[in-house]
C-alpha cells in the first residue's frame, strides 16, 4: 500500500522525550483497540517488515545514489517515515515487554565500550571478536 508522505512533516508535533513518544504511541494504538494485536510476535514481525521497507529504499542502489535520492524531499520522507514505522514498533514493543528504553540503551552502550574500545576500534568496521591489540 502507497503511504501518504507529503504533509507528514509538517502534521505532527514534535516529541522530545522517550516518555512523550511512548505517551503517544500508546494514545494512537489504545484509540484503535489495537494493544490486543500487539503480541510480542507481532510487533517484531512489524518492526522486521517496517526495517525491510526501509532497506528497499535503499536496494541496488549505489552509495552516489542515495546520497542523490535524500537531497529529493519526497524521496526522503518516505525513507523518514520508514525510519518512524521501525521506531514507533520498537517503542510499542518495549512497552508490551516492560522495558526501560532509556536504561536499555544506556546499558548497551556501556557493554559497548567494553567490546569496543576506543584504540582498537576506531575507523574499524570489524566485530568486536576479531579486535587484537595492534
Amino acid at each position: 500500500m502507497k503511504k501518504p508522505t507529503s504533509a507528514r512533516r509538517t502534521i505532527g508535533k514534535k516529541l522530545d522525550s522517550w516518555q512523550a513518544l511512548m505517551a503517544e504511541a500508546r494514545r494512537f494504538r489504545d484509540a484503535r483497540d489495537w494493544s490486543q494485536f500487539h503480541t510480542p510476535k507481532n510487533l517484531a514481525a512489524a518492526m522486521a517488515i517496517e526495517a525491510a521497507e526501509l532497506q528497499e529504499r535503499f536496494l541496488w542502489k549505489t552509495d552516489k545514489e542515495i546520497e542523490r535520492d535524500l537531497k529529493d524531499n519526497a524521496k526522503r520522507d518516505a525513507v523518514v517515515e520508514e525510519v518512524a514505522d521501525v521506531f514507533l514498533f520498537a517503542l510499542l514493543l518495549a512497552d508490551r515487554l516492560e522495558i526501560d528504553v532509556g536504561k536499555a540503551i544506556a546499558d548497551k552502550l556501556a557493554a559497548n565500550e567494553l567490546k569496543y574500545p576506543v584504540a582498537l576500534a576506531r575507523g574499524n568496521a570489524r566485530k568486536y571478536t576479531e579486535l587484537r591489540e595492534p
